[in-house]
């Protein structure tokens, strides 16, 4: 098994308006900066983004209402990573929880500082859908 770290923010949005924000792939470059760092395009029916790792392939899961929100990312390198995202509804706002894995190939130095970009991007998210408490690792 791969070691899993959880990260998580609260934001003060419905659960529904964050998860449908969350998986439009347009809105990636607005919060996501280690994915999309300028746009999302859709080309032959597949998201593709500009990011700091090159191009990468973005496919989300079919829309739900589980708030199951896990996207692959082809890296450049034809390397898949599957990333886990659930928004939790919690009274009128919502938990976001992303888990980060460490691949086989990651120092911990690489997966620590996959953890903090991830961090940056769920606080950036709930600044721009409501606010929101620190984002914390497990």
């Amino acid at each position: 098994m791969l070691p899993s770290t959880h990260v998580a923010v609260q934001v003060a949005a419905p659960a529904a308006a964050v998860y449908a924000f969350v998986t439009d792939p347009t809105n990636l470059p607005k919060w996501a900066s280690g994915l999309a760092d300028t746009e999302v395009v859709l080309r032959e029916g597949r998201w593709i983004s500009r990011s700091p790792m090159g191009e990468v392939e973005v496919s989300f899961v079919p829309r739900n209402e589980h708030g199951i929100a896990d996207h692959d990312v082809t890296l450049p390198s034809g390397e898949v990573v599957a990333n886990p995202i659930r928004i939790l509804p919690n009274e009128e706002g919502c938990d976001v929880l992303f888990t980060v894995r460490r691949r086989p190939d990651m120092s911990a130095e690489d997966l620590a500082r996959d953890v903090g970009l991830v961090r940056q991007d769920l606080e950036t998210l709930a600044r721009l859908l409501g606010g929101a408490g620190d984002a914390g690792a497990e």
